[in-house]
Order: structure tokens, then C-alpha cells, then sequence
């Protein structure tokens, strides 16, 4: 990576991620029922420090949630969360982690928001845009690309994603221009 890349590193490092939601009490201890966007999803809590944001957008520190899977999702005990009141408070909170507390990608994997703001090509050298987001199918991966128009295509590795270049800011497709 050159020093004109650092600042770009910088930014990816500091950004947060959203890696679960809070979806209200679980029992009567102060126990809350969480979905967790990990995989596995009990993963989420090697993932602290956590920033807790309510619907409102406010903003608090978490350390030192605990919690486990059991066979209706994920339940976490959060510090100060004491009884059912509480924990139905936290009803829609979500869970935001720096980008820097994830491990590095295995070669050939990617996260998401790594990928968004690389510009896109095809084969042919047409500039499609930049990678506005990525979602899931169910069957693959779907990239979003803004430019001149909007195009979804399919990230499936090699078929139409020909390469993933972080130094140069690139993703190459196989995709036709027209389409």
C-alpha cells in the first residue's frame, strides 16, 4: 500500500459498522433479545467495544456485553441493564463496532465496506461508477453501482467479478455496458 493509500486505510479503520440490533427483553433479568448480523452470530460479542445508537441517533458506549445463543437467537447481557424494563427499552438499539476491531479478510474475501467507493469497470474499460453498497440474495451477492445509471451486478467470483484491486481503488467486471 503506497502513503497515498494511508488516509483511505485511516478512514476504513475508524468507520463503523453495523453488526446487530436489539429487538427488546428476553426473561426478566435484563436479558435482550439481539440480532446479530455476524456469522456466527454469538461472534458479534469479540466485536467490543460496542456503540449503542437508539432510534433518536444517541450515542453510548458498550464494554464488556456478554451474552449466548440459545435456540430462539442471541441474548445479551449489556452492563446497566438490569430488569425487563430496561431491557424492552433497548427495543430497536443497534449495535455499531469500529471497523478496525474485525479481523483482515481471508485472500479472496472481502467485507462489504471495503468494497464500497471502489470505482468499476468492465473488461472493455467502461467506467460504470463506484460501489454504492452490496446485499445478499439469498442465491449470491449483489453489488449496486451509481454512475451515469444505477446497475446491480451479481458478485459472483470469476463469472462476472474479474478482480478486486485495493491498491488501484478498482473492480473489473465481465459485465456489458448496455445491460
Amino acid at each position: 500500500m503506497s502513503d497515498q493509500d494511508a488516509p483511505q486505510k485511516d478512514l476504513l479503520a475508524g468507520r463503523l459498522l453495523l453488526l446487530g440490533k436489539f429487538h427488546g427483553a428476553f426473561g426478566i433479568k435484563g436479558e435482550v433479545k439481539l440480532e446479530s448480523f455476524t456469522d456466527p452470530p454469538e461472534r458479534i460479542f469479540k466485536y467490543q467495544p460496542w456503540t449503542l445508537r437508539d432510534a433518536q441517533g444517541r450515542e453510548r458506549a458498550c464494554t464488556d456485553a456478554r451474552g449466548r445463543a440459545t435456540p430462539k437467537g442471541v441474548v445479551a447481557r449489556v452492563p446497566g441493564i438490569e430488569d425487563r424494563d430496561a431491557a424492552d427499552a433497548m427495543r430497536g438499539t443497534e449495535v455499531w463496532v469500529p471497523r478496525s476491531t474485525l479481523p483482515p479478510p481471508a485472500p479472496g474475501e472481502y467485507y462489504w465496506v471495503d468494497l464500497e467507493g471502489l470505482r468499476v469497470a468492465n473488461i472493455e474499460g467502461v467506467d460504470f461508477g463506484t460501489v454504492s453498497h452490496l446485499f445478499s440474495t439469498g442465491a449470491n451477492d449483489v453489488m449496486v453501482v451509481q454512475g451515469d445509471r444505477e446497475r446491480m451486478i451479481p458478485f459472483v467470483e470469476p463469472d462476472f467479478i474479474k478482480s478486486v484491486d485495493f491498491e488501484a481503488r478498482l473492480v473489473t467486471v465481465d459485465w456489458d455496458a448496455d445491460f
